[in-house]
């Protein structure tokens, strides 16, 4: 079996859409500054002058997604419940939803025209449901919890990549590490832009500059604990330190201010042993490119499972392709209800990512994605780099 590093789309077509930029070598950027501090790697780097200097909104390419022969995994999810040891979580919060509105160009991107079979589960007989949050002018993803969900945009060599992301403290946000490095190379990329609620040619909460980004150091020297080298992996998780702005008085703010954001959960949090298996339902929420030209947030929902022969992965059915990388895989979904005469479940804090989406299966026929767990040894101490000692600005 091989494995082949691209997203669901020929290989023949995306050097064409690329225009020979896909596999340029990867260049940092000026200014760049790159300091190891403890398990984590982090970079920063000024802000752009503009907020779309250097990005090809109506041209960006899906980040290629780690991608994964089904016969190179030994799946282990059967053999006894796993543990990652004692699960905790921090809460989000909704924001003031105050818009500040700005114009992108959609998306041009068009896959090579392969098809998408309209089912509801794939080869591997995993169910699950992908849908639109919203169509054209809806304004859902504009509404909590959906708007800290965003695309990520930025710069490897002179092209421009997409992948997705979401806001997990008022600056800071989520996504997969290979959004950010390539692994082993210790190469960061550049120019990150993220948009909040994303929606077509609108960016309802503003363009906000990434400056910080931070991975797992094992991630970025290539010495991450991996099922298949480089792509089914236990650290592909990264952070991102956004820029603030400033509003029409002068005050500070962050993207999160006004767009909210998630808690996040680790060692497990909310999963729990079901059918022999460690697992949660999951919510996944991202831009893939392959639906409705990567233009429209797009939501699967689905019993993820956590695969010991995986490196401790989950692995839950989507529909989600490239453009989703780095989407955040979410527990208890939703606005909680008022409850009368009854109590939550445990672990029930709603809008916690757990996961963010990290790779998929070379065949489009299989349906199924995976996600890098979050443990107190990884999410912890990447936020902790960019918000410690407290109190840090966004955090």
């Amino acid at each position: 079996m091989k494995i082949n590093r691209f997203y669901s789309f020929s290989t023949t077509s995306l050097l064409c859409v690329a225009s020979g930029l896909a596999f340029a070598s990867v260049v940092e950027a000026a200014d760049q500054s790159v300091q190891q501090v403890g398990a984590v790697t982090i970079m920063t780097a000024p802000a752009q002058a503009s907020q779309s200097a250097g990005i090809d909104f109506a041209n960006a390419i899906p980040m290629q997604m780690p991608e994964v022969s089904p016969g190179l995994l030994t799946h282990q999810s059967n053999v006894a419940p796993v543990s990652f040891g004692t699960p905790g979580y921090s809460s989000g919060r909704a924001g003031n939803g105050e818009e500040t509105p700005v114009r992108v160009p959609k998306s041009n991107f068009v896959s090579d025209g392969m098809a998408v079979a309209p089912q509801e589960f794939g080869a591997t007989n995993h169910p699950f449901t992908t849908s639109r949050v919203n169509n054209y002018g809806d304004r859902t993803s504009r509404f909590y919890p959906y708007r800290p969900t965003g695309k990520l945009f930025f710069n490897i060599g002179e092209g421009t990549y997409v992948c997705s992301a979401s806001l997990i403290k008022p600056g800071v946000i989520v996504t997969a590490a290979h959004c950010v490095a390539d692994f082993g190379k210790q190469t960061f990329f550049s120019n990150w832009k993220f948009i909040p609620a994303h929606n077509s040619s609108l960016a309802p909460y503003g363009i906000w500059d990434g400056v910080a980004p931070v991975v797992m150091t094992s991630y970025f020297d290539g010495t991450d604990s991996c099922a298949v080298a480089g792509v089914v992996c236990q650290n592909d998780v990264a952070v991102i330190k956004l820029a603030s702005q400033k509003n029409a008085k002068g005050r500070t703010y962050y993207a999160g201010n006004k767009a909210g954001w998630y808690g996040y959960g680790w060692n497990g949090y909310s999963y729990a042993p079901f059918l022999g298996q460690t697992a949660a339902q999951i919510s996944q929420l991202g831009y893939p490119v392959a639906l409705d030209s990567g233009n429209l947030m797009e939501r699967t929902d689905s019993l993820g499972y956590v695969d010991a022969g995986a490196a401790n992965n989950t692995i839950m059915g989507s529909l989600q392709t490239g453009g989703s990388s780095g989407g955040p895989w979410l527990v208890n979904l939703g606005k909680e209800p008022s409850l009368s005469g009854i109590s939550f479940g445990t672990d029930a804090s709603h809008n916690i990512v757990v996961g963010v989406t990290s790779w998929g299966y070379v065949d489009q026929v299989w349906k199924q994605q995976g996600a890098s767990p979050f443990t107190d040894g990884n999410i912890i101490p990447l936020v902790n780099a960019v918000c410690e000692p407290a109190p840090q600005p966004g955090c």
